[in-house]
């Protein structure tokens, strides 16, 4: 069973205003492109965008095993991310912006080591992973079963998106890094698109109930 359409253009719209706003992994793709090159920058940024297979795979795991035992638990699971959602929101409404891409000289790293960095970089973060159990579950709606397999499928659109978005950061990461640079208070609206959507997801978990 797939996940239905209303379903996957909803995440996919709020995938792809999450992953382009401002934060660690985005700004390192742009760093690596600007500083090394196109490819080097897409090599990471693929890395990095995939890094978030091993969190789809936990997700649903974990998501799956949760519903089986208990669907209240599911319940509160998704209750707990959406308040966690929430902070996140504020937080990024709170932001001052002020994001710069930097550009110093690197050593010199192979394609196929700077994916691995990038893979490794993500896939071993605890932020990521914790996101990941939140947001994922907002989207699976209960009654359509197989909870696990839509979180999968969930997961694996939100890694695709990252591979384009990700990629296409670092084709054009002078300029886009160029830009981010000049005009600081692009990040700060980026931030201020991303937490109001945070909290309106983590809003409307807490009032469904």
């Amino acid at each position: 069973m797939l996940i239905s359409p209303e379903q996957c253009l909803g995440f996919l719209a709020v995938a792809v205003a999450v992953t382009a706003s401002p934060g660690p992994d985005n700004l390192m793709v742009l760093s690596v492109g600007m500083s090394r090159g196109r490819k080097q920058g897409m090599a990471f940024g693929l890395g990095c965008a995939l890094g978030c297979l091993s969190h789809t795979l936990l997700a649903a795991l974990g998501v799956g095993a949760l519903i089986a035992a208990s669907p209240p638990a599911f319940t509160a699971l998704k209750v707990a991310g959406g308040l966690y959602l929430v902070w996140l929101g504020f937080g990024a409404l709170r932001s001052r912006g002020g994001a710069r891409v930097g550009s110093a000289a690197l050593p010199d790293e192979s394609l196929g080591r700077l994916f691995a960095k990038g893979l490794l970089a993500n896939a071993i973060n605890p932020k990521v992973i914790l996101f990941f159990l939140s947001f994922l579950p907002q989207f699976v709606v209960a009654a359509r079963g197989d909870v696990a397999w839509q979180t999968a499928q969930l997961g694996l659109l939100f890694t695709a998106q990252g591979c384009l978005l990700f990629g296409l950061l670092g084709y054009f990461s002078g300029s886009v890094g160029a830009w981010i640079n000049r005009k600081p208070s692009a990040g700060l609206w980026l931030d201020r698109i991303a937490g109001a959507i945070f909290v309106g997801l983590g809003l409307r978990m807490l009032l469904s109930r």
